[in-house]
């Protein structure tokens, strides 16, 4: 009963973060800023560090499964 909210937590974490790389990809790929009106280094670089922070997040969710 009380896996049932980290398997949760742990698939709404790691479908964030796995969107939030592949767009993040596919922006760079584009040559456009992630972020409107940043600079595209520095939205991609915290875009990256925030996708990567939340597909860890959702994989230590899982370990406590």
């Amino acid at each position: 009963m009380e896996s049932g909210p980290a398997i949760f937590a742990g698939a709404v974490f790691a479908l964030f973060g796995g969107g939030l790389l592949a767009w993040t990809v596919v922006r760079v790929r584009q040559g456009e800023s992630v972020a409107h009106g940043v600079n595209r280094v520095a939205s991609a670089t915290l875009a990256s560090v925030a996708g990567s922070g939340a597909l860890a997040l959702g994989m230590w969710c899982f370990t406590r499964v």
